[in-house]
């Protein structure tokens, strides 16, 4: 089954204790994009400007991922310096550049409509929420937002979480948007919001999955799946965008969506994450294959007798 996925693709400097990269391929729609395409057909909505070329383009072709949703119009495209020298699990913004993404208007193709998964990555509310009611006919739909939309935008956010089965976001958001600091309760407030489903990513620490039991309870429905230990971390930036692209791309993939499957899903969403982080920008996604993947699924399983 086919995901549609609605973000940024950008240009990112990126400086870890790693070393040091200009302007690499990124964006959220990208990492997720290159993610989920190991496990299904993907198409984008996004918007470039001209300095995204055919190099660019060939990133999105080697994994037969649909690009006809790409808006290319005059100017330059998003752009975000960071760094990870203090605290590999939270980066610390130098410069941010919207550029031809503070217009994004997005437009669905009409071979777009019939895509059974929709996937909302983290841009603004409004946008989500348009794209999401123009697509109504979705079986799933899961979502990403961050801190500044919940601070400055709460209203629009709470107005997309109603159409959410799906909201993947971190700890420290959780307890943000709920207002509370105990994550079990904040879940239990979250997913009243709208969203039948929640996963909370814990970085280096893994991810928890919460679904409402329906009388206001989560604890005989959570779930929670380790991150790999890994040797170095060269470069953490898309690895929630590519634990996103795992873990939707593997539903996607399934026959039917049973709490098995959600289990899964969880571990291919770390074994996505995981990779992301051993090369800077999307160079590892790129150069993976799906043995490799399906091979280090099979340590995590090893590791947390996930069956």
């Amino acid at each position: 089954m086919s995901i549609t996925v609605v973000g940024s693709v950008a240009y990112d400097t990126i400086e870890t204790p790693a070393g040091r990269r200009e302007r690499c391929l990124g964006g959220a729609a990208t990492y997720f994009s290159l993610s989920a395409s190991f496990f299904t057909d993907v198409r984008v909505i996004a918007v470039v400007g001209d300095d995204f070329g055919p190099e660019q383009q060939s990133v999105f072709a080697a994994r037969n991922i649909d690009t006809r949703g790409i808006e290319h119009t005059t100017g330059k495209s998003f752009f975000w310096e960071g760094s990870y020298l203090e605290n590999l699990n939270e980066a610390r913004t130098h410069n941010t550049e919207l550029n031809v993404f503070a217009s994004f208007d997005p437009k669905i193709p009409g071979a777009y409509r019939d895509s059974e998964f929709l996937f909302l990555a983290n841009i603004d509310p409004v946008l989500q929420r348009r794209v999401r009611e123009a697509m109504p006919d979705v079986k799933l739909v899961a979502g990403d937002t961050m801190n500044y939309w919940i601070n400055g935008h709460r209203p629009a956010l709470l107005e997309v979480l109603k159409g959410l089965d799906i909201l993947l976001i971190n700890d420290t958001e959780a307890r943000m948007l709920a207002g509370n600091n105990n994550l079990v309760q904040a879940a239990r407030a979250v997913m009243a919001l709208g969203p039948r489903f929640l996963v909370i990513k814990h970085g280096e620490y893994g991810a928890t999955f919460f679904h409402g039991s329906g009388k206001g309870k989560t604890g005989e429905h959570t779930f929670r799946a380790p991150a790999l230990p890994l040797e170095q971390v060269v470069d953490p930036t898309g690895a929630g965008d590519s634990f996103a692209g795992g873990f939707f791309g593997y539903l996607a993939a399934q026959p039917e969506l049973t709490p098995g499957a959600f289990r899964r899903a969880m571990f291919y969403g770390s074994v996505m994450g995981s990779f992301a982080c051993e090369r800077f920008g999307t160079d590892r996604l790129q150069q993976l294959s799906r043995p490799e993947i399906d091979a280090r699924f099979e340590v995590f399983r090893e590791l947390t007798h996930l069956d």
